[in-house]
Formats: structure tokens, C-alpha cells, sequence
């Protein structure tokens, strides 16, 4: 896909019409900006924008992304290319630069900073465990401080790779 010849090709189709990208942004629910990256081919409209501006040009998707209007006999062949060129983007946009183990850390880290008052708090009470324990001389204060250490300590783990592993392993990024 040639995402200049399609950005020209949008900007023609909005000439034609005698619009300014402001007021085909008003009419598509975005900014001129927008438009104006999807005409200089820095950026492919999402395939609900390509409806839109298809219906709204009337032409079609395969047009569009073909960056020219078709004939009959172009039809068929340029649709085949286009899919074939769309799922090997789609392949290319979804293939991380970012190793598993760096994935991983990021999302840790980003987990450790959602979570950092939470952590301390409950680290703290679990902390007065052994301070009642020390000041009151009873060995069960103590006893309870390391039996809350340990399952603090196993639920927050447990709890952060949860969500590591929402987010690293299935490249979802929620």
C-alpha cells in the first residue's frame, strides 16, 4: 500500500468536492490535522474512517487504498493486492520491537507506579505488626507481623504478574 499515492489521492476526491480539510474534519469527526496526515501518507485512515469518507466520496474502500478510481477489470486485481498488502501491515504494526524480558520489566515497573500508596500503606500496617510486637514483649505480634509479610508479600506478586501477563504475553497493551 502506498500511503502518499492515497493521501493524494484524498486530497483530490476533497478538491473535487471544492472542501477545506477543516470542514472534511468537521464532517468525519476529526481535526484538519488529521486530514492533513492522512493526505501527506503519514498515517491510514481507521477502516470505520475509510467507510465514512468511501460513502461520503462515493467510491470505493478498494479505490481508497488503491490511491486511484478503478475500472472494472482493475477492480478485482487491485482488491487482491490491497488485501494482501493490508495483512502484511497488519503483520508489521503488530510485531513489537521490544524484547519479552523488556516487556515484561516495563509492565512490572508500570504496575510498581500504578500501586506504589497502595504497597506502602498496607506495608506499613503490616509493619505495626512487629512494633506492637516489640513494645508489648508478645511473640504472637511478631508471629503475626511474618505470617502478613508472607502472604502480603505472595498476594502482590501474584497480582502484579497477573497483570504483566495481561499485557506482555498477549500484546494486547490494555
Amino acid at each position: 500500500m502506498d500511503l502518499v499515492r492515497i493521501g493524494s489521492f484524498l486530497a483530490e476526491l476533497r478538491r473535487e468536492k471544492g472542501m477545506t480539510q477543516e470542514k472534511l474534519g468537521e464532517i468525519l469527526g476529526v481535526s484538519n490535522k488529521t486530514v492533513s496526515r492522512w493526505e501527506n501518507g503519514n498515517y491510514l485512515p481507521p477502516v470505520e474512517m475509510l467507510q465514512a469518507i468511501s460513502t461520503y466520496y462515493g467510491v470505493s474502500i478498494n479505490e481508497i487504498l488503491s490511491g486511484q478510481r478503478l475500472t472494472a477489470e482493475e477492480y478485482q486485481q487491485k482488491a487482491e493486492e490491497n488485501l494482501k498488502s493490508a495483512v502484511t501491515a497488519r503483520s508489521a504494526v503488530t510485531a513489537s520491537p521490544f524484547s519479552l524480558n523488556e516487556k515484561i520489566e516495563f509492565y512490572k515497573g508500570k504496575w510498581k507506579k500504578d500501586h506504589y500508596w497502595t504497597c506502602l500503606v498496607v506495608r506499613l500496617l503490616i509493619g505495626s505488626l512487629i512494633c506492637i510486637g516489640i513494645f508489648t514483649k508478645n511473640v504472637l505480634w511478631s508471629i503475626a507481623y511474618l505470617v502478613a509479610s508472607v502472604l502480603y508479600y505472595g498476594w502482590e506478586r501474584n497480582e502484579m504478574m497477573k497483570y504483566v501477563e495481561d499485557r506482555a504475553f498477549d500484546g494486547s497493551g490494555r
